[in-house]
């Protein structure tokens, strides 16, 4: 995800006002960034296929799930604590974007898992 990128970015090369704010900020965007990644590498390789003890589309689920409620919580401090300060409502925009990109991603996770194999498994 790019908006996580650029939101971190913004908020690293900003003058900070409130420290705890904005580093909870830039641990959230790249925790959810990481963990992304890990997930399409996993898609890539085809890793989901060779441990088949996860349930991968569960997996994916709940990381968007939890990530992208951490990631709101984190773009609101950051826009409640941005004083004005253009990085910092630059980053703190690209968090809610971000966020926004998460919910789209929660619900084509879902789609993809739950009704395609609801649907599946009566034809």
């Amino acid at each position: 995800q790019v908006s996580l990128l650029v939101g971190f970015i913004s908020v690293n090369n900003s003058p900070w006002t409130d420290y705890s704010a904005y580093s909870y900020f830039q641990i959230v965007t790249m925790c959810d960034l990481v963990m992304i990644l890990f997930f399409y590498i996993i898609h890539i390789f085809r890793i989901y296929r060779k441990l088949t003890c996860v349930s991968w589309p569960l997996a994916e689920f709940l990381h968007y799930l939890i990530g992208t409620i951490l990631l709101l919580i984190a773009s609101i401090v950051a826009a409640s604590q941005s004083y004005n300060l253009t990085g910092l409502v630059a980053g703190a925009t690209f968090g809610f974007l971000a966020t926004i990109l998460c919910v789209l991603s929660i619900w084509s996770s879902y789609k993809v898992s739950c009704i395609t194999q609801s649907t599946s498994k009566y034809h």
